[in-house]
């Protein structure tokens, strides 16, 4: 009889509501009530349910006939217990406890539906985690006397097993800690026995067994794995062993999932050379050689792919990703395979087979699947499941070493090996193949072919790994022959794209000085033969290929070069370099081009600088490039230009330049407001501009090859001679007068503004990178200063930051050469140059810095300004780190009131909730203090800074630790707090005491003496560690998160 007046009851009328609004949202004759009314629906019966006596809407609601409304019922009493149970009575803990298991009893013996016995599953182990780890428990032994109680009352084992499913996902994911952990753990281990004696019933061969319970025991054996002993897991292998029976899909497909599990998430699932060989590795070897070799033929034949062989196939990869090593070994092992005596009546070995053998026969269906008939994608979906395989195979093969234990007789597990990735070499050659014109894939088939092909390049790289240069030759020779033998010249193309495909693949993997065949790849006569019109997958798979090896026409291999006759680098080189020049004025492959035409020249640069009269022709036609892809093109030609003596690259960066800048200009001035055609030409030239500036950038090995700084210096020195050029003075005039007029003509528009953002990230530079055309940084934070005026962005506020530091270079090198007065004149002639450009550049920054900081603390002191816009906040805050590592003194020459602006705009930041925004302020705040005092000048402003801010930046990093910040900044508030106590400690006494016992201090779970012990930590610690471990832990309590897992977690980290 079931007990329920102890719990709280509800009126019949609220009953009566609470079951008409069920029906009405959620019951099937009303489903088509309109959303706002459905939402309302909802919404009170929300209400109905957070009310403390909504626990007597649970029994009522079960009883009721319409399975909507037991639904909510079941729903509810999970809801109360998940909660609501700190407010509910301990004393009336037991009387739910029986009560839940009773209903619950009852609802599986009446057949209620399976969605409303999952939820009364769960509330039953939501229970079971409240009251079973308690010292001393309130639920002893509760999975047995939950079962005991479902079967007292006629349930069958299917729906038990169910919930003894539940039982293990729901405690494996249970936010438990320590003692509390430890001891549901260890009712898990002792429910166990039971758990498995239901399981095996369930999966006797020798009983009629229902269907759905054998896969209910299946389930509920996954999810009880990691509470198994290897022994337990070992003991069941068999059984399961005798389901993967090709001609029942139900079985077969539920008994291969479990046995991939116990691969995953057993004891067994290391994969070592123990018992997992003997009980797992070669007992699916020896069924995979008898009966799962039927799958595998019958899918070969037929040439489809059923469920129970797509089962079949993510079983063996699952198996080679758990026993990758023991097929490295065993892959010549001649020693036979004895089946341990559980395993003879299931999978015999009657002709004794070797683990060689049985090995190979395990590649041999890796194989076939892996090159499976048709394509992937479209024709089937399982032959990707087998590549990381072959990855991990590979990776073995290398782990062995020569000293391996091996039996005298075995073979060369290396011949075998290179046999098997030369056969997959060639299979996934086939596979990379696209089809033939007119194959009518969608074009998120075409895509996923594409990705698929992305993933077999990679495992191509592991079979380099294995065969080495044979491959690379393989490859080559195909290409060759294929582009020799077509005798229809329509047809083949297919297949010479893959190819090319599987070259590009390699690149990474080749080592240039031993892979002599790329002289046969790159040979003009063979690009000759590729196709130069239409083709378009096959020219775009070429470019590709050409700027992929792009790095290889500049390497130089001396020893190669003696032996192998034939063109030249150079021969070669101006042949892909012309193939790809050819392609530019076509759309369709004018992005790969170009890409293709920038990487060739900026890795050859040097090389392709004596042809510089046939990139001029390049440049006279640029007429016919796209204009989306001209900036990559004239960056590929100044890349060339760059190799030039500074003073020649002066004619062809003016013709190059001057009539892009000249057209900006005339773009800005024409009209008033730039219609949609001018800002999208605006765009395009300051595109341009920046792929010059970008080309003109020093290759980053040019000054690492010259071996005297003195070479340095001599390079150095010829670039400032060409750039006090008049022309090139009057070209930087005009491209920063150009930058100007577009922050005055274009005012907030976003497309213009990052245009201009890149090409002053790339026409700046440090002194030691500047180029001919290079600008200085003051004129362009002017510029900057007035951009953010008109419309403030993160993107602006970033070119700030970075513009700041490179008005703050780095010291010259130091002089080398003779030791005479002449070295040491030099040196101090530097020095004071260096010191004049200091002041300037401080004069500079303190113009610029009250603009920038006006405009950014008026958009921020809007009201929620800094709330809804993080990224401004953050590069802001950034901006001003910058400002306070290089120009420390500059903040405090502000005008008036100015930084205590600053300052209570940093202190409001540390209460943000966006994480990054919190951190750029700490970051500001902590490097201001530290910098300001470096410098002993400086110690007055910082003592006044500290005295009017300092217990502010206190109260905010306090404020934060006890829940006001985000829990991920709390190391950085740490260090926030470190910092004001190492630089000023004594002030920092009295603020933690204030602060922290202050009445107006945010409420937490902190009391007194946990307050106490921090202050007491922290003032006497003279350790960071200390400090930081003291500020966790008082975090954590005054969060309340101390005990729980996410606080354990903290902690740990």
């Amino acid at each position: 009889m079931v007990n329920a007046s102890f719990l709280p009851t509800l009126s019949s009328l609220d009953v009566d509501r609470a079951t008409q609004l069920i029906l009405q949202a959620y019951g099937q004759p009303n489903s088509f009530l309109p959303p706002d009314e459905l939402r309302l629906r909802q919404q009170e019966l929300f209400e109905i349910q957070k009310r403390p006596e909504a626990w007597g809407l649970v029994l009522p609601l079960l009883n009721h006939e319409d399975p909507n409304v037991q639904f909510f019922g079941a729903h509810t009493v999970q809801v109360k217990i998940a909660r609501d149970w700190q407010s509910f009575p301990e004393d009336q803990a037991i009387p739910l406890r029986d009560l839940l298991t009773q209903l619950t009893a009852h609802s599986i013996v009446v057949g209620r539906n399976n969605v409303i016995l999952r939820k009364l599953f769960v509330s039953l182990c939501s229970l079971a985690l409240k009251l079973a780890p308690q010292h001393p428990t309130q639920w002893p032994d509760w999975i047995l006397s939950c079962v005991t109680a479902f079967s007292g009352s006629g349930a069958q084992t299917g729906p038990i097993l169910d919930f003894l499913t539940i039982v293990a996902e729901e405690v494996s994911t249970a936010d438990l800690l320590g003692s509390n952990k430890t001891r549901m753990v260890d009712t898990m281990k002792d429910g166990s026995q039971i758990v498995l004696q239901a399981i095996r019933s369930s999966l006797d061969h020798s009983s009629a067994v229902p269907a759905n319970q054998v896969l209910s025991a299946m389930k509920c054996f996954q999810s009880w794995l990691s509470y198994l002993g290897a022994a337990d897991v070992i003991a069941t292998i068999p059984l399961l062993l005798l389901f993967l029976d090709p001609e029942d899909d139900t079985f077969f497909i539920a008994a291969s999932a479990t046995l991939q599990e116990i691969m995953s998430s057993s004891p067994l699932s290391n994969g070592q050379l123990g018992t997992g060989v003997k009980t797992l590795a070669q007992p699916l070897l020896l069924w995979l050689d008898s009966k799962g070799s039927v799958i595998v033929e019958n899918t070969l034949r037929s040439g489809l792919v059923d469920e129970v062989s797509h089962s079949l196939c993510k079983l063996l990869a699952e198996l080679g990703d758990h026993s990758t090593p023991y097929f490295a070994r065993s892959i010549a092992s001649k020693a036979r395979v004895d089946p341990l005596e559980a395993y003879q009546s299931v999978v015999p070995n009657p002709s004794g087979k070797t683990k060689g053998q049985l090995t190979q026969r395990y590649l041999r269906v890796m194989l076939d699947y892996t090159g499976l008939s048709g394509y992937f994608g479209a024709d089937e979906e399982t032959s990707e499941l087998t590549l990381g395989f072959w990855y991990m195979l590979q990776e073995a093969l290398w782990d062995l070493s020569a000293d391996d234990d091996r039996e005298t007789n075995d073979g060369d597990p290396n011949v075998i090996a290179k046999a098997v990735y030369v056969e997959l070499v060639k299979i996934l050659r086939r596979k990379t193949t696209f089809p033939p014109r007119g194959h009518g894939w969608s074009k998120d088939q075409i895509i996923r072919f594409q990705t698929y092909r992305r993933d077999i390049g990679d495992t191509l790289i592991n079979a380099y790994y294995v065969i080495r240069d044979e491959m690379l030759v393989y490859f080559v020779d195909s290409l060759i022959q294929e582009l020799s033998n077509r005798p229809d010249p329509n047809q083949g193309w297919e297949e010479i794209e893959s190819t090319l495909h599987c070259l590009s693949s390699l690149q990474e993997a080749l080592d240039y000085d031993k892979s002599p065949d790329l002289t046969r790849l790159f040979n003009p006569e063979v690009i000759s033969r590729l196709p130069s019109a239409g083709r378009s997958r096959v020219r775009l798979t070429t470019l590709n290929l050409l700027g992929t090896y792009s790095s290889w026409f500049a390497h130089e291999s001396p020893q190669l070069e003696k032996v192998i006759s034939g063109p030249s680098k150079l021969d070669m080189l101006l042949s892909a370099v012309g193939y790809v020049v050819a392609a530019l004025p076509e759309p369709s492959l004018s992005v790969q081009a170009a890409l293709a035409l920038r990487n060739l020249c900026d890795a050859n640069r040097k090389l392709l600088a004596p042809q510089i009269g046939a990139f001029a022709e390049l440049h006279a036609g640029l007429a016919r490039v796209p204009d989306a892809e001209k900036s990559k093109v004239l960056q590929s030609i100044a890349s060339v230009i760059e190799a030039l003596p500074p003073a020649q690259q002066i004619p062809p960066i003016e013709a190059m330049a001057t009539p892009i800048v000249q057209k900006l200009m005339d773009i800005l001035n024409s009209p008033t407001t730039l219609p949609p055609e001018a800002r999208s030409l605006a765009i395009l030239q300051l595109e341009t501009l920046a792929g010059i500036s970008k080309g003109l950038t020093r290759a980053t090995d040019d000054l690492l090859d010259l071996n005297e700084d003195s070479e340095v210096q001599q390079i150095l020195e010829q670039v400032n001679l060409a750039r006090r050029d008049d022309r090139m003075a009057r070209l930087r005039e005009a491209i920063l007068a150009a930058i100007s007029r577009c922050v005055e003509a274009t005012g907030q528009d976003v497309g213009v503004g990052q245009a201009i953002n890149e090409l002053v990230k790339s026409i700046t530079s440090l002194a030691s990178d500047a180029t001919i055309i290079s600008l200085p940084p003051a004129p362009l934070l002017s510029l900057v200063c007035m951009a953010a005026e008109r419309q403030l962005t993160a993107s602006w506020l970033a070119l700030a930051t970075m513009l700041f530091a490179q008005m703050n270079p780095p010291p010259p090198m130091p002089l080398t050469g003779d030791e005479d007065g002449l070295l040491k004149r030099r040196e101090a002639e530097l020095e004071r140059q260096r010191a004049e450009e200091e002041e300037r550049a401080k004069a500079v920054v303190i113009e610029v810095l009250p603009i920038l900081l006006n405009v950014s603390l008026s958009f921020m002191a809007a009201p929620g300004a800094m709330v809804d816009n993080p990224d401004i906040v953050q590069e802001f805050f950034n901006c001003m780190d910058r400002v306070a590592q290089d120009f420390t003194a500059t903040l405090y020459h502000l005008p008036p009131g100015a930084l205590d602006a600053l300052m209570q705009c940093s202190v409001r930041a540390m209460a943000l909730q966006e994480r990054y925004s919190l951190i750029a302020a700490c970051n500001f705040l902590s490097n201001l203090i530290h910098r300001s005092c470096v410098y002993p000048a400086l110690e007055a402003q910082r003592t006044q800074l500290i005295s009017g801010h300092g217990r502010d930046i206190m109260r905010a990093v306090l404020f934060g630790l006890a829940g006001v910040s985000p829990r991920s900044a709390t190391p950085n508030l740490v260090e926030m707090l470190s910092t004001l106590l190492v630089r000023c400690i004594e002030e920092s006494r009295a603020w933690l005491k204030e602060i922290l016992f202050d009445d107006d201090f945010l409420p937490s779970k902190a009391g007194p003496a946990i307050k106490e012990t921090f202050v007491k930590t922290v003032l006497g610690s003279r350790s960071i560690k200390r400090t930081r471990e003291a500020a966790n832990q008082f975090a954590l309590v005054a969060r309340g998160l101390e005990g729980t897992s996410f606080g354990y977690a903290s902690v740990s980290m």
